[in-house]
C-alpha cells in the first residue's frame, strides 16, 4: 500500500468517524432516555400499587373494627345513630378500595381480598339485620362476632401477600 492510499484511508475513516458520531451519540442517548422512561414507569407503578394496597388494608382493617364495635353495642344495646353513619362510611369506603384494587393488584391478592370481604359483608349484613330487628332465630350479635373472627387470618393473609409483592422482607 502506498502512503497515498493509505492517507485517503486514514482520511474516509477521519470523515466518516465525524459524520456518524452525532449518529451514535444520539441513539445512545435515545436509548438512555428509553431505559429512563421505563424506570420510571416501574417507579410509578409500584407507587400506585403499593397506594391502593396501604388503602386497602386501611378500609378493610377499619370496616372490620367498625363492624366488631358495632356487634359490641348492639350486643350491649347501645347502638346509635353516630355509630350506623361511621359503619356505613367505613364499608362505603372498603367497596371503592377494593373496586380500585381490582384494577391494579395481581389476582393471588385479589382472592385473598376475597375471601375477607365476603366475611366482612356477611357480618355487615348480620348487623343490618340485628339493627333492625330483622334477625332470623338464633342470629345473635355474639355469633356475628365469633363468625367476625374469622376475618382476622384473612386480614394477615392479605396484608402479608401485598407485603411479599412489595418485596418487603422481615
Amino acid at each position: 500500500m502506498t502512503a497515498a492510499i493509505t492517507a485517503m484511508i486514514t482520511a474516509v475513516v477521519g470523515v466518516l468517524g465525524t459524520l456518524f458520531a452525532p449518529v451514535f451519540a444520539q441513539r445512545l442517548t435515545a436509548r438512555e432516555r428509553a431505559e429512563e422512561a421505563g424506570t420510571a414507569r416501574e417507579r410509578r407503578a409500584f407507587e400506585e400499587r403499593r397506594d391502593h394496597y396501604t388503602a386497602m388494608n386501611r378500609a378493610s382493617r377499619q370496616f372490620h373494627t367498625l363492624l366488631k364495635d358495632a356487634l359490641h353495642r348492639i350486643r350491649d344495646g347501645v347502638y346509635a345513630e353516630q355509630e350506623r353513619i361511621q359503619l356505613e362510611e367505613a364499608r362505603l369506603d372498603h367497596r371503592d378500595r377494593y373496586a380500585e384494587a381490582q384494577m391494579i393488584v395481581p389476582e393471588r391478592i385479589l382472592q385473598a381480598s376475597r375471601e375477607l370481604n365476603q366475611v366482612l359483608a356477611d357480618a355487615d349484613a348480620v348487623v343490618k339485620r340485628l339493627d333492625r330487628g330483622l334477625a332470623p332465630g338464633g342470629e345473635t350479635a355474639e355469633r356475628a362476632l365469633e363468625r367476625l373472627r374469622e376475618a382476622g387470618p384473612f386480614l394477615d393473609a392479605m396484608r402479608e401477600l401485598m407485603r411479599e409483592d412489595l418485596g418487603v422482607t422481615d
